[in-house]
């Protein structure tokens, strides 16, 4: 960390300095041993340094075409999936840029994309046309259903990237954004959104759940989200308005789920 620390503070550094360095913190990010977030004593921190580096590789970068056609930054590219990794990437559809973790038995399945910065955990499944969003921080044995869309973000740099706990499940098409973190073993079903000013009714316990003072929506553990919708004051005389909105409607498991939705 503190030669990476160094690398931030040197006000005259050039391309030719920072690029070995780089290389380097690209294997750590590959290898998880530095990430954009962590938990400590139960509550998630950023590592603002981390994103301060990855944007120092767009800085420093210069566009390139590489050998697969790809034009990007030349400190960017393709991360490579070694088979002891034990991670399947199914098809040359599936692409992940360099800088990203990956634990043993994640399945990404065709197409979909993973942005630098990324952590996903062990037994994860990335389904189809995923976009797995820059820093977005992902737990062990979440399922991430087909077209889902896991925001990311750089800047600001101390801004917090959507987090998602152990054994969560995203449902087909939801979008997940703004810094939302979803707690262990939550369910979001299919077709929800939700963003970091969603406000999330919890219809179990009556009650509204708003921004935190991080500026972050937090879905309990175990909450189960649906897609609903709550009325709207109109002024269109003879027409009623309504917005979408998430809803929690009960606490389970996956397998109720399944039995909430089933017609």
């Amino acid at each position: 960390m503190e030669k990476y620390i160094k690398i931030l503070e040197k006000e005259d550094l050039t391309r030719e300095e920072f690029l070995p360095v780089w290389e380097e913190f690209k294997k750590d990010l590959n290898t998880g041993k530095v990430r954009v977030a962590h938990k400590e004593n139960g509550d998630w921190q950023v590592n603002a340094w981390v994103k301060k580096v990855i944007l120092l590789g767009f800085k420093y970068g210069k566009v390139c075409e590489f050998k697969d056609g790809t034009i990007d930054k030349d400190t960017m590219g393709e991360r490579k999936i070694n088979l002891e990794e034990g991670a399947r990437k199914v098809s040359p559809t599936v692409s992940v840029r360099d800088g990203v973790y990956i634990g043993k038995g994640v399945t990404f399945m065709p197409p979909c994309y993973t942005n630098i910065g990324a952590y996903i955990g062990e037994g994860t499944m990335v389904d189809s046309c995923v976009t797995v969003g820059s820093c977005a921080q992902i737990g062990e044995n979440v399922h991430i259903g087909a077209g889902v869309i896991i925001g990311g973000v750089l800047e600001p740099v101390g801004a917090y990237p959507v987090i998602l706990e152990d054994d969560v499940f995203i449902g087909a098409g939801s979008q997940v954004t703004e810094g939302t973190i979803v707690k262990k073993g939550a369910i979001i079903a299919a077709g929800v959104t939700i963003t970091g000013s969603t406000p999330v009714y919890d219809n179990v316990n009556s009650k509204i759940i708003t921004p935190n003072e991080k500026g972050q929506i937090v879905i309990p553990e175990n909450a189960v989200v649906i897609p609903g919708t709550r009325e709207l004051k109109s002024n269109f005389a003879g027409i009623s308005l309504s917005k979408s909105v998430p809803i929690i409607i009960k606490y389970g498991s996956k397998v109720e789920l399944e039995d909430l939705l089933r017609p």
